[in-house]
Parts: C-alpha cells; sequence; structure tokens
C-alpha cells in the first residue's frame, strides 16, 4: 500500500499569540510541534504497512521551517517526506490549502490512502481532509476510529456522539483519523539520526501542476477578519455578613438591585 500522511506543524497551544496588526497568528520564537492528531495518522499508517507492506510518505504544507516536523515523522518511521514551501501559497485558506495539497499529491503518483489527524489543534475547522477529498476525487470517511484493510475493501469504524458507525469503502481513500485510533509510537534514538541527515525534499509552486490564481490569499474564498482573544473576566465578589442570614439577605439584595430576581 502507497500511504500519504498530511501532517501541519502548529504553535504550542501553551504558547499562542496573536499579532494585533494582521491579526495572524505569531511564530516566530513560538516552540512548534507536529499537530497531536496527526500524529495519530502517522501511527494508523505505519500499522497498515507493517500489516500489508508499502511506503509511508509524510506531506505538509508551511515555512522552511517546517521540515523539523517532518523529520520528526521520519525518525518515528516514515519512509519519505515532502514539504510544500512558497511564499505564493502564504494566506491559502483551507479550500486553497487542500488545492495545493492535492497537486503535490497527484505529482507522489499512485497512493492507496490518505490519513489525516480530524483537524490541526490550531485552525480546528476539521475542513482541509475533506476538501482534500473533494480536490481529488476520492471517499473520505471522518472522525475515524478504527481501519481494517482486505485486499481492495476499507472497513472503518466512525466515531460519533451516540457511538460507532461501521462503514464500508474501497481504495483510494481518505481518512481523518481520532485520538482513540491508536497510541502514537515514539522516534528511536536510531530513527532521529537517520532523520536528521535526511535532506527533505521541498517543492514550490513551479514544481506543482496547478493554477496560479487557485493557490495562497488570491485562492482563498475567505478572508480572516479579525483574530482576538475574549475579554478578560472580572472576579466576583465575595459576601460576608455577621450570620448565614445576614450573607443570605446581603445576597438576596444584591441579586434584587441587578434585577436578576
Amino acid at each position: 500500500m502507497n500511504i500519504v500522511v498530511c501532517v501541519k506543524q502548529v504553535p504550542d497551544t501553551t504558547e499562542v499569540k496573536v499579532d494585533p496588526q494582521n491579526h495572524t497568528l505569531v511564530r516566530q520564537g513560538i516552540p512548534a510541534i507536529v499537530s497531536p492528531f496527526d500524529k495519530n495518522a502517522l501511527e494508523e499508517a505505519l500499522k497498515l504497512r507493517e500489516k500489508h507492506g508499502g511506503k509511508v510518505t509524510v506531506i505538509s504544507m508551511g515555512p522552511n521551517q517546517a521540515d523539523a516536523a517532518l523529520k520528526e515523522c521520519l525518525s518515528i518511521g516514515a519512509d519519505d517526506a515532502v514539504l510544500i514551501s512558497d511564499a505564493a501559497f502564504s494566506g491559502a485558506d483551507t479550500l486553497a490549502t487542500a488545492r495545493t495539497l492535492a497537486a503535490a499529491i497527484r505529482k507522489l503518483g499512485k497512493v492507496d490512502m490518505i490519513l489525516c489527524g480530524k483537524q490541526a489543534i490550531d485552525g480546528d475547522t476539521a475542513q482541509v481532509g475533506p476538501e482534500l477529498a473533494e480536490q481529488l476525487g476520492i471517499a473520505v470517511v471522518t472522525y475515524v476510529a478504527k481501519i481494517e484493510v482486505d485486499g481492495n475493501v476499507v472497513t472503518i469504524q466512525r466515531e460519533h456522539e451516540e457511538g460507532y458507525m461501521v462503514l464500508e469503502t474501497k481504495l483510494p481513500v481518505l481518512a481523518t483519523v481520532v485520538k482513540s485510533i491508536n497510541v502514537p509510537r515514539l522516534a528511536t534514538i536510531k530513527g532521529r539520526m537517520k532523520a536528521n541527515k535526511t535532506q527533505i525534499a521541498v517543492w514550490t509552486a513551479n514544481d506543482i501542476d496547478i493554477d496560479s490564481s487557485l493557490i495562497g490569499l488570491n485562492g482563498s474564498p475567505t478572508r480572516v477578519h479579525r483574530v482576538f482573544a475574549p475579554p478578560q473576566r472580572s472576579q466576583g465578589e465575595m459576601i460576608e455578613g455577621t450570620t448565614t442570614r445576614d450573607t443570605v439577605n446581603k445576597l438576596l439584595g444584591k441579586l434584587t438591585d441587578a434585577k436578576l430576581i
């Protein structure tokens, strides 16, 4: 099986800051990690490769420093990695991102399965996976908790709020996975050493067959109007009285004044 895993390098969620001028995430100087659900997708790809043979390729769209995320995936066990990086991709919304990833995946050749995390933890849109499947014209199943492959038939257990659905489809297919599907393995020292020596392939807009009007900011039908943190809530007031009845009467008085009762 030829499996592609789409990964995204994201800011560590405990360190997220927003630029007040252009309303974008500040990434410079902020610790970056592989989006956690993408690690579940990689783990599932490795398990499928171990069972059925084949190759696992990780692919990411992002700035040059995103090669660190791809090297981490290589150290965990991926066979190959491609970084799609070009200033022309800047400002892409989920649709423009899906178009770009689709063009790159077509260049890879025949692909049996594409795995993505259910969503990236910075945007939380959960849109790129399904949009990518639409661009490639293949089946898609979201919130996947289990995958079994028998020849060309794929049986998938899909998680939802009331339990699980069991679906059957055929290859090629794109699946977005949830955390419960597996426990991601850790990189080995040997894997890290090998990954650090690997030169990650970088593809620019000129390397993939795509209309320049469909990528980046120009190819994005949506725009971020404003990004902001909600105002900090004021602390509550401590009400004290000489007795319990006195305290309750003071509380009732304040609720009455505020027209809450």
